[in-house]
């Protein structure tokens, strides 16, 4: 095989093993010389002598070009031998052959060593501390302008207040009043047959009071406003932070917490404790009247029963709970809106995990309220 263009990078092998590079190896004489080296046909275990003393010029692009010859040939199991080049262009290959090698150790060991199973894991904790610790700055750092603005309520935003409060209080009343009415229903029925057989069927006003009022009403509630609003406010957040929005209200000097967090926290904590309440209404409302299908429990004696059965600490454990889910929420969907970057693929990722994180944390802040009131006995 002989390739030998005037004026242009070539190279040649005879039927003994050896190769002669000549011509100029430059960028602008390099011409189609890649097609031709791709084209040599296959060669296994030569001693190979590469002769670089017809080499006029080399310059980087070259030397590349050159170093992916040689080691198309080393590929096949050839050993390449380098001889005829001058200082100048030998030092220059070097450079270059030492570069390639390196790329090449490194997509090798990219490809050849995959986590086990125990580095998995490691990394995977390291990962959510990391991000649990970014997350407790995040709420420090949202607290602190929370404070300065009370401190100072001329600055606090009132529309976009009120904007929040519409959008995740007044348009999510009938999604939130329909669920917590089937629950209460659910309740009472799945209740029905085990009080009806001991002849305790009033004791239903007590199991769906107690249980709508502490427990339910701000759990559901809590959750359907993490699908429908936390991932909202990631999503918006996230797209502004993609779109680099968020930088240029720094640069314009708008404190981006201020100005998109704090509404949105504020007008959630007011509009979750008002969802419970009227989760706490339709979803006794839904327990009546199953008692009253199931169990022959008068509306009348429901209500005699259900302001003896339900003390006033059953029902501001459950408010106290739906402003601190509140705060879950907000939290949480403006956070993974802020670490979202690159584009829509990664903000859609954040979203989910703004949601997955919310209803995770807010089903882990229950059962810890649980743990305390019994402590507390209240």
């Amino acid at each position: 095989m002989k390739i030998v263009p005037k004026n242009a990078a070539a190279f040649s092998m005879n039927a003994l093993p050896n190769l002669t590079l000549s011509g100029s190896w430059v960028a602008t004489a390099l011409h189609d010389i890649v097609e031709k080296i791709n084209a040599i046909p296959t060669t296994n275990k030569l001693n190979i002598i590469a002769d670089g003393s017809g080499v006029e010029a080399l310059d980087m692009s070259g030397a590349w070009v050159m170093q992916s010859l040689l080691s198309r040939l080393q590929t096949q199991g050839n050993s390449i031998t380098l001889t005829g080049f001058k200082p100048e262009f030998a030092e220059r290959l070097k450079v270059v052959t030492d570069e390639f090698n390196s790329h090449a150790n490194v997509e090798s060991n990219v490809e050849k060593k995959l986590p086990t199973a125990l580095e998995h894991l490691g990394m995977s904790v390291t990962t959510t501390l990391k991000e649990a610790k970014d997350l407790l700055g995040f709420v420090g750092e949202v607290s602190l302008v929370l404070v300065a603005s009370l401190a100072h309520p001329s600055r606090i935003r009132w529309r976009p207040i009120l904007f929040n409060i519409r959008e995740a209080g007044l348009n999510a009343i009938p999604i939130v009043g329909i669920l917590a009415f089937l629950l209460g229903v659910v309740v009472a029925y799945q209740s029905a047959d085990q009080l009806r057989h001991y002849g305790a069927n009033i004791f239903v006003v007590d199991l769906i009071g107690i249980s709508m009022l502490r427990e339910f009403s701000p759990l559901i509630a809590a959750i359907i406003i993490a699908g429908r609003s936390g991932s909202a406010y990631a999503a918006q957040i996230g797209t502004m932070s993609v779109t680099e929005e968020i930088d240029a209200m720094r640069i314009l000097g708008i404190a981006p917490i201020e100005m998109l967090v704090l509404p949105k926290l504020i007008g959630l904590a007011i509009s979750l404790p008002l969802l419970t309440v009227w989760a706490d209404m339709l979803g006794i409302l839904g327990g009546m009247l199953t008692a009253r299908a199931q169990l022959d429990v008068s509306f009348v004696d429901f209500v005699s029963r259900l302001v003896k059965a339900v003390e006033m600490t059953t029902y501001t454990v459950g408010l106290g709970k739906a402003f601190v889910f509140a705060f879950i929420i907000t939290m949480i969907g403006c956070f993974q809106g802020f670490r979202a970057k690159g584009g829509a693929d990664n903000v859609g990722r954040q979203t989910t995990r703004s949601v997955v994180q919310s209803i995770f944390l807010v089903i882990v802040a229950d059962a810890l309220f649980s743990i305390l009131f019994s402590i507390l006995e209240i």
